[in-house]
């Protein structure tokens, strides 16, 4: 016997420790933390941010090409036979080693202002890539505040599923009673049962539905999958029924902040630029070309160091390449960047239309939400005393099984709309304040 007491105190003192690591491995997170944590970690805004590292060293390949080039160059040879001495350039039927070394660049003087349209173009592509990156934040952002809402949503059904399910064995146990003493009858109880049990399959929903919101922000915030989680409930204090803003407003706002319409605006630039470089096709080419170098030949009575010194050679010139004819190529790259102006500019077009239609609808969604929070905490607080009154005459046994079941459905539903009507108007203020250029603030 004191053996088995042993046991079974080392066994709970084991699942207290357990509980202990357990509480301290589950995290606190508020909505800042999140959005602090995903701006670190987030894969696709690393994606993001090593486009822009690419865009930085095109930018950098772009401004070298004004320099000249240098690289050099060695041979060693072999012939036999009748051939041409590589360094006197006698003829000579002797066998002739010979020795090349020379270094060499060229550097473009001018293309048609190709280099320059070019350089103008990659500092463009490079500033576009800022924005770029920044659309990619403000799309995890809006990710995170809508996941995070709807985890505090389901948590929070997941509360309402609880206390239905504690109000339902209650009831469960009066229809027992009521049963037994023979004042309903046998499908009066069952009902009850059946309520019972739809209010224990609503709770395994709701849990589920809790998860898989949990499971989709651990995602965005690139978290272990077996790592535990909890996040931080709102304050209930807060008005949630305070919209107040001019929609017009935070449109010319949005237009003026919202990354993606400066990207898109660079975008026509680019095209712009495109369409230079093809002209610049038109224009010649002049090049500086330069070389020093020098020999040894076996057929030169002189040594292998003479010869070097001795056979010491420098050039430079000039070269000049004017286009005539390349088979419309040029015409043809002309054109097409032309039509690439013109699908930029619709492409501005459209993600300004994008934006709009954002604002405008997440205002539309943000005045009805706030006309139905209104009109949702009217009808859950109705509910909730027409429920509390059908409970009191249950137990006086004034009232059935059935209405009583009805009762508890319509006061689920009020809440279930009251906390609907409430995040959403959460979510959409938000959004409205975020296309402002302001920080998400719960």
């Amino acid at each position: 016997m004191k053996r088995f007491f042993i046991i079974i105190t080392v066994l709970i003192f084991q699942m207290g420790i357990s509980q202990e690591i357990t509480t301290e491995t589950s995290k606190l997170w508020s909505l800042d933390d999140c959005l602090e944590y995903a701006l670190e970690n987030n894969i696709t805004i690393k994606d993001a941010a090593l486009n822009k590292e690419q865009a930085e060293v095109d930018y950098s390949e772009a401004r070298s090409s004004r320099l000249p080039n240098l690289y050099g160059t060695a041979s060693e040879t072999f012939s036999n036979g009748n051939s041409i001495d590589p360094i006197t350039s006698d003829y000579v039927t002797d066998q002739i080693y010979s020795t090349n070394v020379s270094l060499n660049s060229s550097m473009t003087l001018f293309q048609g202002n190709q280099i320059n349209n070019q350089i103008e173009q990659n500092e463009l592509l490079l500033n576009q890539s800022v924005f770029l990156e920044e659309e990619t934040k403000n799309n995890i952002i809006i990710s995170i505040l809508e996941n995070y809402l709807q985890i505090l949503y389901a948590k929070e059904g997941i509360t309402i599923a609880e206390n239905n399910l504690t109000a339902s064995e209650k009831e469960v146990e009066r229809a027992k009673a009521r049963l037994d003493a023979g004042t309903i009858a046998l499908s009066d109880y069952t009902e009850a049962q059946s309520q019972a049990a739809t209010n224990k399959y609503a709770i395994i929903t709701a849990k589920n539905t809790y998860q898989q919101y949990i499971i989709a922000l651990k995602q965005l915030l690139e978290l272990d999958p077996t790592e535990d989680i909890e996040i931080e409930t709102l304050s209930s204090d807060v008005d949630y029924v305070t919209l107040q803003l001019d929609k017009m407003a935070i449109y010319n706002n949005a237009l003026g902040i919202m990354p993606e319409i400066n990207a898109s605006k660079i975008g026509v630039e680019v095209s712009e630029k495109d369409l230079d470089i093809a002209k610049g096709a038109y224009l010649p080419t002049l090049s500086l070309v330069s070389s020093v170098g020098s020999g040894y030949t076996s057929v030169n009575d002189n040594n292998f160091s003479d010869q070097f010194d001795i056979n010491f050679n420098q050039r430079i010139s000039l070269s000049l390449n004017i286009p005539i004819f390349n088979r419309n190529a040029t015409k043809a790259a002309v054109q097409s960047a032309q039509i690439n102006i013109e699908k930029a500019q619709i492409s501005q077009q459209l993600t300004e239309k994008e934006v709009y239609k954002k604002v405008e609808t997440a205002y539309q969604n943000a005045i009805s939400a706030q006309e139905q929070l209104v009109a949702a905490e009217a009808s859950q607080a109705a509910a909730e005393q027409t429920y509390k009154l059908a409970q009191r005459k249950y137990e006086l046994g004034a009232l059935s099984t059935t209405d009583l079941v009805i009762s508890q459905n319509t006061y689920t539903n009020a809440q279930q709309n009251y906390l609907q009507a409430k995040y959403l108007s959460i979510l959409y203020h938000q959004l409205l304040q975020f296309y402002q250029g302001n920080e998400i603030k719960l």
